[in-house]
This record gives structure tokens, sequence and C-alpha cells, in this order.
């Protein structure tokens, strides 16, 4: 029998860079809030088997209400967030933990990564189930200066070494749940993400393959780019 493959929505995070009222991932967006979308995203993907939100302190009943709205019958656990995303993590890898095999597949996903495909997903379970854990990545376009002081570079980076990072992070929930234990102990309590949280505690991990069109709305700029995107997604299918 397949394991089974869990998404977990981080949705704990204020979203200071915003400057809005409401937190990012609950703001609305052609009348459909953001973590709307990203849910919809697991909630239409055949292989997934459960959806998990950890959501910011006071917007739970608000999750729940707008997962009846919108149909979201994926949606089972609703998860109390962290002081920082790694705390946000590690209290949905362990809820998870009560209630699902260490064998299964959890998929980390930002609640504000609205756009991911049902490629993006399906590879990343893939990968997870060959290699135990799979990183979702694009190819680096820019040219990647250094800097210390952040007003001049006298060092550039090369691109073809670099990946830019997204998600979903997809891992085995016992190993997942075993590398924040273990990150406990060696006193790591901050890393940005669960890739760096892996490589900070000496393990390896692989890839599989994003999107540019898989963006993380972090800006009042990204929402233009979100909502042109949709715009873009709707011709699709027109006559």
């Amino acid at each position: 029998m397949m394991n089974k493959v869990i998404a977990l929505i981080i949705a704990g995070g204020s979203g200071q860079r915003m400057h809005q009222d409401i937190p990012k991932q609950f703001l609305t967006v052609n009348e459909k809030p953001v973590i709307v979308y990203t849910m919809e995203a697991f909630q239409n993907h055949p292989e997934i088997d459960a959806i998990a939100v950890v959501c910011i302190a006071g917007w739970e009943n608000v999750l729940s209400a707008y997962a009846r709205q919108f149909n979201i019958t994926k949606l089972k656990y609703i998860i109390p967030g962290g002081e920082n995303g790694q705390s946000s993590i590690r209290n949905g890898v362990f809820e998870l933990e009560k209630h699902f095999d260490k064998d299964d597949i959890v998929l980390i996903h930002d609640g504000i990564r609205p756009m991911v495909s049902a490629d993006i997903i399906s590879d990343c379970i893939v990968k997870t189930r060959q290699y135990g854990n799979a990183i979702t990545v694009i190819p680096c376009a820019e040219a990647m200066l250094m800097t210390e002081d952040h007003i001049i570079s006298t060092g550039a980076y090369p691109r073809d070494q670099l990946k830019r990072t997204q998600t979903p992070q997809g891992f085995k929930l016992g190993d997942i749940c075993q590398l924040h234990r273990d990150a406990l102990a060696a006193g790591i309590t901050n890393s940005v993400a669960s890739c760096t949280l892996m490589i900070e505690m000496g393990k390896q991990v692989y890839f599989s393959h994003g999107s540019e069109k898989n963006i993380k709305l972090t800006t009042v700029e990204d929402l233009d780019i979100f909502k042109a995107l949709l715009l873009a997604r709707k011709s699709d299918w027109l006559k």
C-alpha cells in the first residue's frame, strides 16, 4: 500500500513586509483569500490525502470558515503557529506525527505560495519517494553579487552553482520530526527553511522542479504579479 501524502501549509506569519492590517495569507484577491488558492492546489491534487495548516493565532476560526465556504474537504488539522518559521513547522510535523506513520510523506509548503502547480506537487512527491526528501528549486538566472555593506560589491558568485529554493519541500514524516528534535538538542532554533535546517544538521537534500510562476507573496508588488498570473491562467481555456 502506498504511503499517505500530507500537505502541511505554513500560514503562521504576520507578514510585516506587506504592511497590511490583515495577515497576507488572508488577503483577498479576486474575492478569494490567498490561503484558499494555496489549499485548493493541494485539495485538487489526487495524491494528497490530507491537508494541515499551521495558522496564525486568532485566525483559526476564519480559516475553518473559508475551508467550508470553498469546499476544502481535505483540511483535517489546524495547528497553532510558533514564534518563527522553524517552530511553526516543528509544531506542524509534531502534530502530524500523532496521526500518521513515520514513512508517510509530508510536503511543507508556504501558505503564501498560491500558484503552486500540480506538476510541482507531483515531482516533489516522486522525488521524496525516490530519495527520502525533495526541495523544490529553480535555476538562478541572474548574476549574483556578494556584498558585506549592501552598498558595494567586489565579488560575484557563479550562478550555475546556485539554486533558488521554493516550496513544497518533501520529507518522510519520521525523518523531519527527528531532524527537528536533533536541531533543538543542537540549539538551532531559527533556521530560515526546512532545506537550510537539513544542511545545518549535516544532511544532503535532493532537488525537484519548481517554476518562476510559483511566487511567494512577500510584498505588495508580488500581489500585482499574482493578479497578472491569475489573469494569464484564465486565458488558457477561453474560447
